[in-house]
């Protein structure tokens, strides 16, 4: 089954703002083994979405619209959808009922234009929406499916799985195909290198496909095999799995959906261990990152911001004439701030970052990108010293995931080095 993916917002075609529901709807159809035959977007013109359509169903089985559902007035995709076919639109009663029933729910005011998310294309019939107000909904045209979604990412990716690719696979009753997939996330090499260290592997004998999707600072690498035996799909991306393993074992922190900070929290609670943080340059991204992790309680004790040179002393403790001698970016700060803010929250560990994010401040010796990420745990104090590129916030981000694998490193025991 080819399926075309249409986003709707001038919004999205004024720049304003990323269209990441095709990249989420591509990547999850993907794994069904349905092929993408067209992306586009068009913003909130009654006439473009009309071509869009038309023209994503000459090359497609079906299409998936997300964008325009809301109560506001360039919120037209439903009378687009409704005009291009020739429909009447009607108010669903029970899809009313349902809208006004959240917004008594969460105390929120009614406004008559919120009627408009009710209301949908003759013939349509309704998607249920867990995560918002307005439902989605599809039509059956010539043998084709056109499926709609509201366009906030949050709720498409709650909308995809639970109510339109059932649609999908009850629509076009397809043989069964079994699609094995398995994400491997790296970090601390470049993409071309992994390809190089890659590139010997018949992933083709294998019977597997091989997708690199760069996400800062992370590399994933997706496995991917179809078989009409679901054994057999296992059993190939598993032989791929070893060979690449094999080859960039010490890259790989983690599979799947699983995230670094995930297995850090993960580490810590299962060895009872506690946490505080001190960050400079980094700004609170590590302790916003752990605190991400439900259950994060159990460990994250607290996080100190100490941004300037006073705060360093004032609550970390840091002597003045330390950070006069070496500066307040350097490895020996870095460590006063990690045992400062262990000893502050009497906890087992204490980390610490403090670095130069730009895009000033560098200098000959210390130039933007200096970053220092210190580790104590009441015996010992380790610190790393890294010098990146890129602009502030990715130095930030990258900071971050350095100061994660510190600690994930610590609590498995691996080399530092490694």
């Amino acid at each position: 089954m080819k399926i075309g993916i249409l986003t709707i917002g001038n919004e999205l075609t004024s720049g304003r703002t990323q269209d990441t529901n095709s990249s989420f709807i591509a990547r999850q159809l993907n794994i069904h083994g349905w092929q993408i035959s067209v992306m586009m977007s068009v913003g909130d013109d009654g006439e473009a979405i009309k071509v869009a359509i038309d023209h994503e169903l000459s090359l497609s089985d079906a299409v998936i619209i997300t964008g325009g559902l809301g109560p506001t007035a360039d919120d037209i995709t439903t009378a687009a959808i409704a005009g291009a076919f020739g429909l009447k639109l009607y108010t669903d009663e029970s899809a009313l009922a349902h809208i006004k029933d959240r917004f008594d729910r969460l105390h929120l005011e009614w406004t008559a234009n919120n009627v408009k998310q009710a209301v949908f294309p003759e013939g349509a019939e309704t998607i249920r929406n867990p995560a918002g107000m307005a439902l989605g909904f599809f039509l059956r045209r010539n043998g084709k499916v056109i499926v709609v979604m509201p366009g906030v990412p949050s709720e498409a990716q709650k909308m995809l799985p639970e109510g339109v690719i059932p649609v999908l696979k009850r629509e076009f009753n397809e043989a069964v195909v079994h699609v094995e997939s398995r994400t491997v996330k790296l970090f601390g090499i470049p993409e071309a290198r992994v390809d190089q260290m890659l590139s010997d592997i018949d992933f083709n004998g294998l019977g597997v496909s091989i997708g690199f999707y760069p996400n800062f600072p992370e590399i994933q690498i997706a496995l991917t095999a179809r078989c009409t035996a679901e054994h057999e799909a296992r059993e190939k991306v598993k032989r791929a799995e070893e060979q690449v393993t094999d080859r960039l074992r010490p890259y790989i922190f983690a599979y799947d959906q699983e995230t670094l900070e995930g297995l850090v929290a993960g580490l810590l609670i299962e060895k009872k261990l506690t946490l505080a943080l001190a960050e400079s340059c980094t700004g609170g991204l590590i302790a916003d990152r752990l605190t991400d992790i439900p259950g994060s309680s159990a460990f994250f004790e607290r996080g100190v911001i100490a941004y300037s040179n006073r705060s360093k002393t004032d609550i970390l403790g840091v002597p003045q004439d330390v950070i006069d001698t070496f500066g307040a970016v350097s490895e020996r700060v870095a460590g006063l701030m990690a045992e400062g803010v262990r000893t502050l929250g009497k906890t087992d560990l204490g980390m610490a970052t403090t670095g130069i994010a730009g895009p000033t401040g560098g200098t000959e010796g210390k130039p933007v990108g200096t970053v220092y990420v210190a580790l104590a745990d009441g015996k010992n104090i380790r610190c790393r010293h890294y010098a990146f590129r890129w602009d502030r916030r990715r130095i930030k981000s990258i900071s971050s995931q350095v100061a994660l694998m510190m600690l994930k490193k610590y609590l498995t025991g691996e080399r530092e080095d490694g």
